[in-house]
């Protein structure tokens, strides 16, 4: 059974940056697609960014464009997110999943393994 576990979060001021980690057990991902999602409270769950599983090509929400940058690292069994210039609206539960396919996208339904979450908390 594949276990994920994020780290990373926290609270920080507009502008600051983050960089959220996961890391995956159970079996080797290096063949899975990798991506974050976010829930910010009172709405639900949305698409932040993913990464294919060389880690060649990556795909992202048009509102965190030029500002994150999803990585991985299939040694390690491990994806990251280094979120910067962050804002009050990036304030949101990150959760780190591993996709059923190589490749990227945002359908949350191709994601079949899920961390528990961290928080992250923008003050303005």
């Amino acid at each position: 059974q594949v276990q994920l576990v994020e780290s990373g979060g926290g609270l920080v001021q507009a502008g600051g940056s983050l960089r959220l980690s996961c890391a995956a057990s159970g079996r080797t991902l290096s063949r899975n697609a990798m991506a974050w999602f976010r829930r910010a409270p009172g709405k639900e769950r949305e698409f932040v960014a993913s990464i294919n599983w060389t880690g060649g090509f990556t795909y992202y929400t048009d509102s965190v464009k030029g500002r994150f940058t999803i990585s991985r690292d299939n040694a390690k069994n491990a994806v990251y997110l280094q979120m910067n210039n962050l804002k009050p609206e990036d304030t949101a539960v990150y959760y780190c999943a591993a996709s059923k396919l190589y490749i990227a996208n945002s359908y949350v339904d191709d994601y079949d393994y899920w961390g528990q979450g961290t928080q992250v908390t923008v003050s303005s």
